[in-house]
């Protein structure tokens, strides 16, 4: 009886402590006059910093918070903060971020959501956000194990954050996958907005410092029209935006006396993204340009590491791929089974644990007297291998002249002529 008076007790109090926490939480939530919580398969961080530089430029005290390539905070200046870990991400880390907000007297926030389970995802923001405004960038194939193996399955999944009584956005371009996303909405009491990227021209997207997707800038767009931003305020808000850490930015080097254009696409991990972007990559390349593809691979993502095992013989067109990270024997396999040459697969990863001037050296011997090459890493960002890589590259004195860069037309365009060629 004793045992069961003191459980009970117990139960009581934990009940009393998250009461007075969700309380207050509320509280804060309440001082902030635009809630906006984005979700999606690729481009949350981008479209994240797009929307809270449209809010901050029209005047609102705008704090933001990205969880993809970097956990930071983005202070009311626009500014990074980098977000101290002492253990594995939590979505609770949302919670207590905004906590930690209070004291600088926001008036508008933009989170992207770090959930990837619905029901963290829909905990996420029944408890934490409650925004005004949902966002799902686009609807693609990553996270299976937990979001369902079909596009419509991942598309309901990502709609557990959609608000209640809302409006959601979104510049997924499928009719199937809007009126998923519509069904939805509905349900919760919210209104689908479709963001229309042709409303984006190409000199304003050639205004952007990195390679800008129209769809995200689009989003940001739909964001202004709801709140009254007039469209010059948000496109010059947009254009201030620091990038991600994981947007793309070509460079072209020399490396071993030999030209190199270097591909940061570590942040791309999924294969439609993998391979629109190697359609834009096209233009870069000659009949000469030697194609080296780097697949770094986390130890935490054995499932994304096979597929790319398939992706990157089946759909890309490299003249090496050089393994980085876990999973180097798995992945060899998959490109031997595939019909890639045995002898250009070169492992660098954790199988041979190679210095980052070794691994210059092996990528060097790929190259022929005379010629480019194109090096494009993708799959994933962090391994020791890939950040000695960055690095490298990220101090590496530059060619003179101009570093090329992509223009988010051309990508447009190929994303529009795939769709349509898949679905008729």
């Amino acid at each position: 009886m004793f045992e069961l008076g003191l459980t009970l007790v117990v139960y009581l109090c934990f009940v009393s402590y998250w009461w007075r926490r969700q309380v207050a939480h509320e509280r804060r939530l309440s001082a902030y006059k635009v809630r906006v919580h984005v979700n999606g398969i690729r481009g949350k961080s981008t479209v994240t910093r797009l929307i809270a530089g449209v809010l901050r430029e029209a005047g609102y005290r705008t704090l933001a918070k990205t969880t993809g390539s970097a956990a930071v905070t983005i202070n009311l200046d626009g500014d990074d903060v980098p977000i101290a870990r002492s253990g594995p991400a939590n979505v609770k880390e949302q919670q207590d971020a905004i906590a930690g907000w209070a004291a600088v007297g926001a008036e508008a926030m933009v989170a992207e959501c770090m959930a990837l389970q619905p029901k963290y995802q829909e905990w996420a923001e029944q408890m934490v956000f409650q925004s005004h405004i949902g966002v799902i960038t686009n609807v693609r194939e990553d996270h299976q194990d937990v979001m369902g193996e079909t596009l419509p399955e991942i598309a309901v999944s990502m709609a557990h954050m959609c608000p209640s009584r809302g409006v959601l956005i979104t510049a997924e371009p499928n009719p199937e996958l809007q009126a998923v996303l519509q069904r939805e909405a509905e349900k919760r009491g919210s209104k689908l907005i479709v963001a229309d990227p042709t409303r984006v021209r190409d000199d304003e997207v050639a205004r952007f410092d990195y390679l800008s997707f129209k769809e995200n800038i689009a989003i940001g767009l739909a964001v202004a029209d709801l709140l009254g931003i007039d469209r010059e305020t948000a496109m010059r808000g947009m254009i201030k935006t620091k990038g991600d850490i994981g947007v793309v930015r070509l460079q072209r080097v020399t490396l071993r006396g030999k030209p190199v254009i270097w591909a940061n696409l570590f942040a791309v991990n999924d294969r439609e993204s993998m391979m629109i972007s190697m359609d834009v990559l096209e233009a870069y390349c000659n009949a000469q340009t030697i194609k080296i593809g780097i697949l770094n691979n986390r130890y935490d993502r054995e499932r994304r590491a096979a597929q790319f095992g398939d992706v990157a013989v089946k759909d890309l067109h490299f003249d090496w791929l050089i393994t980085f990270g876990a999973y180097e024997d798995l992945v060899t396999q998959k490109l031997l089974a595939n019909g890639f040459p045995k002898d250009r697969i070169v492992n660098l990863g954790f199988n041979v644990n190679r210095t980052v001037e070794q691994i210059m050296d092996a990528i060097a011997a790929m190259i022929p007297d005379g010629q480019q090459a194109m090096l494009v890493g993708f799959v994933n960002i962090h391994t020791p291998q890939a950040e000695m890589l960055m690095e490298y590259f990220e101090h590496l004195k530059t060619h003179t002249g101009d570093t090329p860069r992509v223009m988010e037309g051309d990508i447009g365009f190929a994303r529009r002529q795939r769709f349509e060629k898949a679905h008729g």
